[in-house]
């Protein structure tokens, strides 16, 4: 992602254009749920989990077919439905039908601590023979994105590269797939990580309503509480990249598809 107009291999167009047409809908793909990832839906409603909304997964599809990215983080693997659709993308349907792209990245990284889903998840990699470039990190993201910080902070003040963290830099797209208190925090540090160029992709937080409340010292916060505080460092993040970079919406039937766009130079 580090050619002309961010790498999107696009003709030459303002930052605004280039993350209108980054979010907006292939309308040769459509929605279709690919086979697999609604296999994947069907066990996540047994488990009683919470999938991105369906016009959501889509774009963000979309989106991805159009960055020929080198690395591609995925923070929030769950037990692979968001994931299924990227194989899709990139490595077209097992049935050996539908539109393929040809811009498969040379590592994708999925970030899922939980050990149980790492096991799903890595199943699903082989599923779609992508064990060479796609890898499962089972750690924290916080943790990752503090190792990936400190290794992009030495990259620039060393004359040789550090050692190569967990996590392959340099990052050109982050996309968050997390709870809706946790989108914030981590869209935050997977921006600070991002390459120029690169592209953080993550559903924006609703607006919290009705007065909740301040906590009283040595309290926790209560739910509401937290998704006030978490939605105030959503809006300091979003004026912050717009002062600073660049960004994009696009209104789905299912929330807000948010493309923040790292345009500084290290």
């Amino acid at each position: 992602m580090h050619e002309e107009n961010g790498g999107m291999g696009l003709p030459q167009m303002s930052e605004r254009e280039m993350l209108q047409r980054l979010l907006s809908e292939d309308f040769e793909r459509g929605q279709d749920e690919p086979a697999i990832a609604a296999s994947i839906g069907e066990q996540m409603l047994h488990m009683e989990l919470m999938p991105l909304p369906r016009s959501m997964r889509a774009r963000i599809r979309d989106s991805c077919s159009r960055l020929p990215s080198r690395n591609v983080t995925l923070v929030g693997g769950g037990i692979g439905h968001l994931a299924a659709w990227m194989f899709d993308l990139w490595c077209g349907p097992l049935d050996g039908l539908g539109l393929v792209t040809n811009h498969k990245p040379d590592t994708f990284r999925i970030v899922e601590p939980g050990t149980r889903f790492g096991v799903i998840i890595d199943r699903l990699i082989r599923r779609y023979d992508a064990s060479s470039w796609a890898q499962v990190i089972a750690l924290p993201w916080p943790e990752v994105s503090a190792e990936a910080a400190s290794w992009k902070a030495a990259s620039a003040t060393l004359a040789e590269a550090p050692q190569q963290t967990i996590l392959p830099m340099p990052s050109d797209l982050v996309i968050i797939d997390l709870p809706e208190e946790e989108r914030a925090a981590a869209a935050a540090s997977a921006f600070e990580i991002i390459a120029p160029g690169g592209v953080v992709l993550v559903q924006e937080p609703e607006v919290p309503t009705g007065d909740v409340g301040t906590p009283q010292e040595d309290d926790e916060p209560t739910p509401a509480q937290s998704k006030v505080s978490s939605f105030n460092s959503w809006i300091e993040l979003i004026k912050d990249v717009n002062e600073n970079h660049a960004l994009g919406f696009a209104e789905l039937t299912g929330g807000i598809l948010v493309a923040l766009l790292r345009t500084d130079s290290d």
